[in-house]
């Protein structure tokens, strides 16, 4: 396995509160991973450790081989909160030119790269709005937007669609799987949503809380491209969904 990410025995104390104990995943390159678990069990946590943002107590996490230490510009992040991520008094174009220019990308190229990334993310017609004046699954798009400008190899995303209503979540999802699958990154997924995680995901890690710990892997064998209706009518995503559940609810699935 082309391992990217190695998470080696991390665990976490704050305060003497275990929130994360011995916490083993190794994650392939150009593998979307989505993590599961009861509120509290240190999803959020996990991530961020990966992000760089927090360090482990003890372990260690690598990323292509080197320890993470603090965030790097090949790893974006996803957050659920898209209204405090963007900046209101920037345009559209203006938070994507905000990444180019933490890169150091010559001006002059800044034109053409941010008219690309709003097309990618179906925004090409609103590069002169702020983020006030658009939905929520349009902010949404926007953070992602600004989060490939730093052409990243690992996209780590917070629940990022928790806040979105129904129908433009599943959009979302969608564009997430295809661009994904279109640029060959490795994402690591926090969500509450079983069905979402299942959907999205080549695998789903589900952890048990007090302290968080690995407590099951689900590998998700589900053909693709995937489809909203087609899929979650597959009688592996039923069976996955089950077993999640239970494990959720306390029981120990199949």
């Amino acid at each position: 396995m082309d391992r990217v990410i190695q998470f080696s025995n991390v665990s976490l104390a704050i305060g003497g509160r275990h929130i994360l104990d011995d916490i083993n995943i190794d994650i392939a390159r150009g593998e979307f991973v989505a993590i599961v678990g009861p509120s509290g069990c240190g999803k959020t946590t996990l991530l961020r450790l990966l992000a760089g943002l927090a360090a482990p107590s003890s372990g260690e996490i690598l990323l292509d081989g080197t320890p993470v230490r603090a965030p790097r510009q090949d790893v974006a992040v996803v957050f659920q909160d898209y209204g405090k991520a963007l900046l209101p008094w920037r345009t559209a174009s203006g938070n994507i030119a905000l990444a180019l220019e933490a890169m150091n990308v010559p001006r002059d190229q800044w034109p053409a790269r941010i008219a690309e990334l709003l097309a990618t993310m179906g925004l090409e017609r609103d590069g002169d709005k702020r983020p006030g004046e658009m939905s929520g699954g349009m902010q949404q798009r926007l953070q992602i937007a600004r989060c490939l400008a730093q052409q990243p190899g690992v996209l780590l995303m917070d629940e990022p669609f928790g806040a979105l209503d129904a129908i433009t979540r599943q959009l979302l999802q969608d564009e997430v799987l295809a661009l994904a699958e279109r640029t060959g990154m490795t994402v690591f997924f926090v969500t509450h949503d079983l069905e979402e995680a299942i959907y999205l995901g080549n695998r789903v890690v589900a952890l048990n809380a007090s302290p968080g710990r690995v407590a099951r892997t689900f590998p998700i064998d589900l053909p693709h491209p995937r489809d909203q209706l087609s899929t979650r009518e597959h009688p592996t995503f039923l069976e996955l969904r089950h077993d999640l559940f239970s494990f959720i609810k306390g029981g120990t699935g199949k």
